[in-house]
């Protein structure tokens, strides 16, 4: 990538748990800014509240809505004023892609596609579920909670927009992405045809640019450990009739990196990272001997 490149890409550390009511996102949005190489560019941090045991309410139908609206517009501030060509965000729960999909949405137009990778839709609105982060890709399509939507000054249409490993979708997200016409390329599909579904897809958009949601939890919790559904404190059958994610690190880089051969990729966000052993480790030292929080 050219200096001038990474000059007009901005990196967003976004560390919001309360899309998904999960205070440990907080922790694991630095420690996955902390992981990722370098940044040559700008780099800023949306105002998030630490978590601290407080507890979310329910506010017209999303847990900790006035709280996510400060920081959505928050994050928007920080975008409008770098104005960049590209956006890294690494959060964090889901939602921190509403405000920068929605800039590069404005900025790039028709040129611009979608693909989402995730175990699940993300389409869901306050009727079905009272957590943001699963209603972040309809609010980007102007569907779904009205002042989420309305921060979407170019809706992203649906033909621009392809999923990679959603399974097991619920009844009323099948029905929503069928009738909206939302393309999905299935774990299985991927290993059966490779890249071609995807930069297939892509080609067949017209678009010139790329942005690119990666929520972790595509992953198979029985291969990468740092996901919501492989934290051993919760009792089995917890996650029962949920999806979980099916691809490995290397199925996910592979399809990736083939897009972006095929695509100007503008923006990559980077979201529910629940790093359990290292929370765990956390938490332990923090109770040791002479290096713990009792000196």
């Amino acid at each position: 990538m050219s200096a001038n490149v990474n000059q007009n890409t901005l990196r967003l550390l976004f560390p919001q748990w309360q899309g998904g009511n999960n205070a440990p996102y907080f922790f694991g949005a630095q420690l996955l800014n902390w992981l990722a190489p370098k940044a040559y560019g700008p780099e800023e941090e949306v105002v998030v509240e630490a978590p601290a045991g407080q507890e979310l309410v329910e506010e017209d139908g999303i847990k900790g809505r006035n709280a996510l609206v400060k920081q959505l517009e928050d994050a928007f501030s920080k975008i409008n004023k770098h104005q960049p060509e590209r956006i890294v965000v690494l959060g964090g729960d889901c939602l921190v892609d509403l405000a920068p999909f929605a800039y590069l949405s404005e900025k790039y137009g028709d040129e611009l596609a979608v693909l989402w990778v995730d175990a699940h839709p993300d389409i869901l609105t306050p009727e079905q579920f009272n957590h943001g982060h699963a209603m972040v890709l309809g609010s980007l399509m102007g569907n779904g909670d009205k002042q989420f939507a309305s921060y979407v000054k170019r809706p992203i249409h649906a033909r621009q927009v392809c999923y990679l490993g959603v399974n097991q979708a619920g009844k009323w997200e099948q029905e929503q992405m069928q009738q909206l016409g939302l393309h999905n390329v299935s774990p299985e599909q991927l290993r059966e045809h490779g890249s071609s579904t995807l930069t297939d897809w892509f080609a067949s958009t017209g678009a010139k640019y790329l942005a690119i949601h990666l929520d972790l939890d595509v992953l198979d919790p029985a291969l990468f450990r740092a996901l919501l559904f492989a934290n051993t404190a919760y009792p089995d059958g917890t996650f029962d009739g949920i999806a979980q994610g099916k691809l490995s690190i290397a199925e996910v880089i592979s399809a990736l990196v083939d897009m972006s051969k095929v695509a100007d990729v503008v923006g990559l966000g980077i979201a529910e990272h629940l790093p359990w052993d290292a929370l765990a480790l956390k938490q332990m030292l923090e109770q040791l001997p002479l290096i713990g929080n009792q000196g």
